[in-house]
């Protein structure tokens, strides 16, 4: 059984988890206070997961969710994520994290940085332009006619293949959004990002292609 280590326990971090175990997955989950405050949502999820400290999820993972916003000094562990493909579910805001100059030229994305921080990682951007809940109560199986898309973003080919595989056992079509330099195309205020996910195949790939990048001198 795969088992995903999950870093970020919030909303989005839950809902995965969720998601993740009723699909058949292993869990192993952490958040920036200590195992000990998980222990309800662990209750929850039942015996196919279990809390750790981020380290410690990173390296029990086959491979690794960030749910977590980045830091412009690197707070991921590393050495633990290196050689994974990891799923960063993270969008800019600026009210919470502050201006990020290189962000905000357009000169990289916040995708892009990430990667950098995990250079023996193998980074995806996914799950971000879709609320929560919806992972849960939005899912169809292939072929339905109401099933949405998400989009995916990455350098490397075998992480958009498992992102794909993951999108499909959720109950979701993929577009792929590749490289990571494109990834702004689904980020807050974009077409694809307005629609909050609430878009089939067609039309998430017909958002992307409306989207412009407004940037900050």
């Amino acid at each position: 059984m795969t088992t995903i280590g999950i870093i970020g326990a919030g909303e989005v971090g839950s809902q995965i988890a969720r998601a993740a175990i009723s699909t058949g997955y292993r869990v192993v989950i952490a958040n920036s206070r200590g195992p000990e405050t998980l222990n309800g949502l662990i209750a929850e999820l039942g015996g196919s997961a279990r809390a750790a400290y981020a380290a410690e999820a990173a390296a029990a993972g086959d491979f690794a969710v960030v749910a977590v916003p980045l830091k412009v000094v690197n707070d991921m562990p590393v050495e633990e994520l290196a050689g994974k493909i990891v799923l960063d579910t993270n969008n800019y805001m600026v009210w919470r994290d502050g201006n990020i100059p290189v962000i905000d030229s357009g000169e990289k994305t916040v995708h892009e940085l990430r990667q950098e921080q995990l250079p023996t990682s193998k980074v995806a951007k996914a799950f971000t332009h879709i609320q929560a809940p919806r992972l849960l109560t939005s899912a169809r199986p292939a072929g339905h006619p109401e099933r949405l898309a998400l989009s995916v973003s990455s350098d490397f080919p075998e992480a958009v293949e498992l992102v794909t595989r993951l999108y499909d056992q959720f109950g979701f079509d993929t577009v792929d959004n590749s490289p990571l330099r494109e990834s702004w195309r689904t980020g807050p205020g974009q077409p694809a990002w307005n629609r909050h996910a609430h878009q089939k195949r067609d039309e998430l790939i017909l958002n992307l292609k409306r989207a412009r990048r407004v940037t900050q001198a």
